[in-house]
């Protein structure tokens, strides 16, 4: 499997990443985490992404629950193999206080003594980004930090943060995590993929699959009923998500593979894009990222589904 530098950082990653926001959600048995993490694993991949507020969303979680399961499913000769990310600050803020209390916690419930990548959940508009950024230095001084990075940022605040590292010589954000697919790629095309090109930072992004919807599985509001991602997929049903769509099947039938393998596909081959989040609940859906990881989209397919997403 291909390994991809991840900004400067030293980090390098296959060209998916297992999102781990499914554990504890659509996932709640630790044996079936197993699995998935299991067979990630042996297919090559390497990096795993999570947050400490994974997954509070559903009734009776308090947040913490995914780092939980991958931290019991962690051993030592596994934890060597892998690339772990998660994330601060979307429930406390990115404080020096919050930072240092959100890490430790995570480092415990992960089970481990380091995180490979600490990113910055969402901006914080009320702690100057000195505070974060000195809050990152302590850990990564301490070994429990190897990298750090941002999510959710605009160019504007990645430039800010990035300036701050320069002038006052602190660690800099070497990632950015923004949500982009076929059906949602203004949040990270322009401004913001231009500064992650232009300052070498890796971009892992998020809602690959915009909710599942590019998976092919929601051709109507029929098939949505009773399904966990119901609200997230309702929004692309039109026009031009089914046109999104039908490309996304002709070239997966030139193919052989799958809508959602092409559509991450396409994302891995986009420029100033180190990987893709997808996650899976089955073994099956573990297997297909592992393809979509390395299908390789002709120029014809990449530029006809570039211009059916425009």
């Amino acid at each position: 499997m291909e390994l991809r530098a991840l900004g400067r950082s030293g980090l390098r990653i296959a060209p998916v990443v297992f999102g781990a926001n499914v554990f504890g959600w659509t996932v709640t048995e630790q044996a079936a985490a197993n699995r998935l993490l299991d067979r990630f694993l042996d297919a090559g991949l390497n990096a795993i992404d999570t947050a400490d507020v994974y997954s509070r969303w559903v009734e009776g979680n308090q947040g913490g629950e995914s780092e939980t399961m991958i931290g019991n499913w962690l051993t030592p000769s596994k934890r060597e193999k892998v690339v772990l990310i998660t994330k601060v600050g979307m429930a406390g803020g990115l404080s020096a206080k919050s930072i240092a209390e959100g890490a430790e916690a995570s480092l415990r419930r992960l089970q481990t003594d380091r995180i490979d990548l600490y990113l910055s959940h969402k901006p914080d508009a009320q702690v100057p980004i000195e505070e974060t950024l000195r809050a990152y230095e302590s850990l990564i001084k301490a070994g429990k930090v190897r990298a750090i990075g941002g999510s959710n940022s605009t160019a504007e605040g990645l430039k800010e943060a990035l300036e701050t590292s320069k002038t006052r010589k602190l660690p800099r954000y070497e990632a950015e995590q923004p949500e982009y697919s076929l059906a949602v790629r203004n949040r990270f095309e322009g401004p913001l993929r231009d500064l992650c090109i232009a300052e070498g930072i890796g971009a892992i992004v998020y809602y690959s699959l915009a909710s599942g919807f590019l998976s092919g599985k929601y051709r109507s509001k029929a098939d949505l009923k009773g399904r966990a991602r119901a609200g997230g997929v309702e929004k692309h049903m039109n026009e031009r998500g089914f046109r999104i769509l039908d490309c996304l099947d002709s070239s997966a039938k030139n193919h052989g593979s799958t809508p959602a393998e092409v559509a991450l596909a396409w994302l891995v081959a986009r420029k100033g894009v180190t990987a893709p989040i997808a996650s899976a609940t089955s073994i099956e859906q573990v297997d297909s990222l592992a393809r979509a990881a390395q299908l390789q989209l002709s120029p014809q397919d990449l530029q006809a589904l570039t211009a059916a997403s425009d």
